[in-house]
Order: structure tokens, then sequence, then C-alpha cells
């Protein structure tokens, strides 16, 4: 599980049929403390986050498994908005 804040929304004309009634969004990924870290990428929202949401996301089968539909071709899904995040120095 990764940390990202979303940072936009993507519009998709044509969806596969097991992506309808999900959001896209676009999400930059979070060093641990808390600086961007890589290239912004697009996850499928299953939490409802908001834009400026920093949130937790997952990658490859586990974001598939995320979804209702198990065989979703989906690399990145939104999975969880944490209540709080505080990044300390060890």
């Amino acid at each position: 599980m990764h940390l990202a804040r979303v940072i936009g929304t993507v519009v998709a004309t044509a969806k596969v049929p097991s992506l309808e009634g999900h959001r896209l969004l676009v999400v930059q990924p979070l060093d641990e403390e808390g600086r961007d870290s890589g290239s912004p990428l697009v996850a499928v929202d299953t939490v409802s986050a908001a834009p400026g949401q920093v949130v937790f996301f997952v990658r490859g089968r586990e974001a598939a498994s995320s979804l209702p539909e198990k065989f979703t071709p989906c690399d990145a899904a939104i999975v969880g908005i944490p209540d709080e995040v505080t990044w300390e120095e060890i």
C-alpha cells in the first residue's frame, strides 16, 4: 500500500464494462516524508476520494482485486482515505 495525493480527474468516453460506475483519478505518489515521489498515475477510485485528499492506493493484482469484477484491467486503485497522516523523523 502506498500514499498519494489526488491531483485530478480523468474523463473517459468509453470504458471496459467492469469499470463502468467507477471514477478515474490522477494521483501523485508521496514518499516517506510526504513529498512528491515519481510521476503521477491514474487510479480507479473505490472510496469516493476528492481532489487534494491524501489516499492509500495499491498496484498490480491487488488493484484489480479491490474491484467487484476480479479480472478488471486495472493497475492502480485507491482503497482508503487515512484520517490522519503524520511524518516523523526516525
